[in-house]
């Protein structure tokens, strides 16, 4: 008995079997391999599937990173299977300080560490069936990528879009380097807890806002959501108002304020400048002079983000000055406040707190006067800030004017008296290019001790980092400023001798292009092929987390415009269609202490959760996966367990793409369930062969199996298309398959039907499947089923009968059959004949041809 059970055994769904045999036919056929002759190309139609490439972290792939990879995965293999030419690549995002900060802990060059952890994260997405090509694989921190970089930094260069600058950063000591607004958090770095401050230093900048104009009326041509496209407007910040000019009192001093309400002047109490204006150190009077300084120095290592808090947590301090009001020479005192910010507007507000949220709270906790200047007719006594309609009071010569007409005048006013004058401002600022880092893109540029420039000419290219470096953070000193002046010291064909530059550039150089390079990643000679950027750009779908909302969406379409306006690309935008997918979450256990468990750590104890062995109480919620709250499903266990197939039907099926949700253990075992029973229906597990119930017979002889595939298949084609609502499509193969299950024949024909609905989805078990049908090679070469429009037709339709307005019985009749028709069918049916029989029919009613009742007496 035990040999049988195991012979047994042998032929039942076993997914590491079936699925690693896939992969290695894949690999060795090249299955995914984009077509690239120009030629054959252009026969057909495109679509460049993208998925936001990773940083390959150490951490290596959990589910929640598996959940857009697999959506893009099935995307790619329908298109393909409808006959499209499908470019689906990947690489890594492998510059940065973290693989710095690991070189330094284990004392190896981050070129090592990023190899391995790209080797892993390669092998995980080969074993969950990503149908990628990796012939294209590319890596922004090898010279033959970032040498093409250099190649676009210095198009930047020569257009006059990159220049140096003395400007404000968040400086690291313990780090000697610049850290982005979005790598700090309450003045320390996110990672590493390290201090940081504000400093004036040389940097490169590049001038994103030349483009600002354009980067916001082209969004509204692109598929994308709404949100996204909000998040991006509210950062370009678009505001269209005045610079007025306040003078200060006893002083030549005068400082520019922008606003967007004009006609609000005369309500003007107080003026406040931000704490690293440049005006400060001339205004401050000397009784103020301790406590001024005093917050300059509390508010220098707040960041940007932080300091656009709610004015009822703003501070500020009196500077001991005063402005002058243009309009009516008022004097009105000039406070400092952290909630002003230099790097916008003109880095001073002038404060109306009548009506302004922000001035109105920061008035309030300061004991400043308020004053109202618009009325509206529904306003009661109590102050109405936001008056946004109404008349002009206590304004002088604009009172009794509209809104409309007092901006109009004191438009005009302020530029006759040549005190202001009307101009478009944005939020948006020049971007920071400069890392004081080792990996990252050295930049093509030498300075000479006169302080001139001179760029590397293109033919040089790659600049590659120099190998033998000890990177060390501590110190102080740039870490290229260790290179051996072999490195260092460049000499022209004119002898003039130079240095490198010695910063790096950031972490989003490499991932701003890197679409493009996937067009021809293989050209020593140009970054890309023009004829094949014009057949495959834009990106006809772009999926990945909305961290990625903003900025490198923004500086990815800004480098796009520039490239575009070289005349090196054909499109205005880089992206089509963007997708988000949601977050997956996972279970965390925490003490009252603040310490993080895993969750073979903690057991249920009288309905509680518990440390195991102490009894000590956690408290458990669903966290996004992260490393330090311990809640990482790995991708590795998923898939030992369950296998590949089990977990890609998952990731779709727990709900709406763009939603996310919890992972839960429990749901990937009813998806593994699923499979067995598909598995069952095919193939018979005493032998492996193809289970008996799949006969060669036409299709037409079960017609109501072929409706349910037809209907099927809409459904799915379109979910899949939506992206968003690929949860239904798997919803439907499951209905669908319990409808194959349910029948003792199966045509044949149907059965491939539904196992090419499935490929897209679990490829693996679906080419298992395939090859026992008969069919060879891969079902990527198999066509997608193609919609049979007289099968979803209903061709007869079903009338309730009613006798006396009770419900009595069904009849199935021809579609469009006359009101007559309907009504003899009723009459001969056996049940409506029992009851209506020895009566008279004083009145028949038929209702929109579904409901026939018969009125007797």
């Amino acid at each position: 008995m035990e040999n049988l059970g195991a012979l047994m055994s042998k032929y039942v769904y076993n997914p590491n079997f079936i699925e690693s045999k896939w992969q290695k036919f894949w690999e060795d056929e090249k299955i995914f391999i984009t077509p690239t002759e120009l030629e054959k190309i252009n026969e057909k139609p495109k679509m460049y599937i993208l998925d936001m490439f990773p940083y390959p972290s150490g951490e290596g792939l959990h589910v929640g990173h598996a959940k857009g990879y697999t959506a893009s995965d099935v995307l790619s293999r329908f298109w393909r299977m409808r006959g499209v030419n499908v470019l689906h690549p990947m690489g890594w995002d492998s510059f940065g300080l973290p693989a710095e900060r690991a070189a330094e802990r284990e004392g190896i060059h981050p070129a090592e560490i990023t190899e391995r952890n790209v080797n892993n994260f390669r092998r995980q997405m080969k074993r969950i069936g990503l149908s990628y090509d990796w012939s294209r694989e590319i890596d922004t921190s090898r010279p033959e990528y970032y040498k093409w970089t250099q190649w676009i930094f210095l198009k930047l260069y020569e257009k006059g879009l990159a220049y140096i600058a003395d400007v404000p950063v968040n400086w690291c000591p313990a780090l000697s380097t610049v850290l982005s607004n979005e790598e700090v958090y309450d003045g320390k770095y996110i990672e590493t807890g390290d201090i940081v401050e504000k400093r004036i230093m040389r940097q490169w900048m590049l001038k994103i806002t030349s483009y600002a104009e354009r980067l916001l009326n082209d969004l509204e041509g692109l598929d994308w959501p709404d949100s996204i496209k909000e998040l991006q407007r509210n950062w370009i910040g678009k505001s269209v108002g005045v610079n007025i000019e306040f003078s200060i009192k006893n002083q030549e001093e005068k400082f520019i304020v922008f606003t967007t309400r004009p006609e609000t002047i005369f309500g003007v109490t107080f003026c406040v400048l931000s704490p690293d204006h440049p005006l400060l150190d001339k205004i401050i009077e000397k009784e103020q002079l301790v406590t001024v300084q005093r917050y300059i120095q509390d508010t220098v290592s707040k960041t940007n983000k932080q300091r656009l808090i709610s004015s009822e947590e703003a501070t500020g301090v009196f500077t001991g000055s005063y402005a002058i009001n243009p309009v009516n020479n008022e004097e009105i005192p000039i406070w400092i406040s952290d909630y002003v910010l230099n790097l916008y507007g003109t880095g001073a507000v002038m404060a109306v707190p009548a009506h302004d949220s922000r001035d109105f709270n920061f008035a309030k906790k300061n004991n400043l006067p308020i004053l109202q200047v618009i009325k509206d007719d529904n306003d009661e006594e109590d102050v109405k800030y936001r008056s946004e309609k109404g008349i002009c009071v206590n304004s002088g010569f604009l009172d009794g004017l509209s809104i409309e007409q007092a901006r109009k005048k004191i438009i005009d006013w302020l530029k006759v008296e040549k005190k202001g004058v009307q101009t478009t401002q944005y939020r948006l600022r020049d971007w920071l290019f400069s890392r004081q880092r080792y990996w990252g893109e050295p930049f093509p540029i030498v300075h000479f001790q006169d302080g001139t420039i001179k760029t590397i000419p293109p033919d040089q290219l790659p600049v590659t980092l120099p190998e033998k470096l000890e990177i060390k953070f501590k110190g102080g000193a740039l870490p290229l400023n260790r290179a051996s002046d072999e490195w260092l010291m460049v000499e022209f064909p004119d002898g003039k001798i130079g240095f490198r530059e010695t910063n790096t550039m950031p972490q989003w150089a490499g991932s701003c292009w890197y679409y493009l390079r996937f067009l021809d990643p293989h050209n020593n000679n140009e970054p890309w092929d023009s004829r094949l950027e014009k057949y495959w750009m834009p990106v006809d779908i772009y999926i990945g987390g909305i961290e990625h909302a903003v900025l490198h969406l923004l500086y990815s379409r800004f480098w796009h415009k520039v490239l575009y306006d070289c005349g090196l690309v054909s499109t205005n935008e880089p992206f089509k269609k963007l997708f988000n997918q949601g977050l997956l979450l996972a279970q965390s256990f925490q003490d009252e202490r603040g310490k993080y468990y895993y969750a073979n750590q903690v057991e249920k104890f009288n309905n509680n959760w518990v440390v195991k062995n102490t009894k000590e109480p956690v408290k458990t919620k669903m966290d996004k996966m992260s490393k330090s709250k311990l809640n990482v499903v790995s991708l590795d266990d998923v898939v030992n367990k369950y296998g590949a197939d089990s977990l890609r039907l998952y990731e779709l099926f727990i709900g709406p793409m763009s939603a996310g949700g919890p992972w839960q253990m429990d749901g990937i075992d009813g998806i593994y369930r699923f499979l067995q029973k598909v598995w069952r229906i095919f193939v018979d597990e005493r032998t492996g062969e193809l289970d008996k119930r799949i006969v060669n017979c036409q299709d037409s002889e079960d017609p109501e199996l072929g409706k349910e595939l037809y209907k099927s298949l809409k459904i799915i084609t379109d979910k899949i298309i939506d992206i968003d609502k690929m949860n239904v499509a798997v919803s439907q193969l499951m209905i669908l398959s319990t409808q194959l299950q349910k029948r003792q024949k199966v045509p044949i024909g149907i059965a491939k039907q539904f196992v090419k609905l499935l490929s897209p989805f679990a490829p693996h078990i679906s080419e298992e499947i395939w090859q026992k049908l008969g069919e060879k090679g891969t079902i990527l070469k198999a066509s997608w089923p193609i919609e049979n429009s007289d099968m979803l037709i209903e061709h007869a339709v079903k009338i309730a009968i009613q006798v006396d307005g009770k419900f009595r019985s069904v009849i199935e009749i021809p579609l469009n059959c006359s009101e007559k028709t309907i009504i003899e069918k009723a009459l001969q049916d056996e049940v409506i004949v029992r009851f209506v029989q020895q009566k008279d029919i004083l009145n028949t009613f038929v209702v929109d041809k579904k409901i026939v009742n018969f009125v007797t007496k």
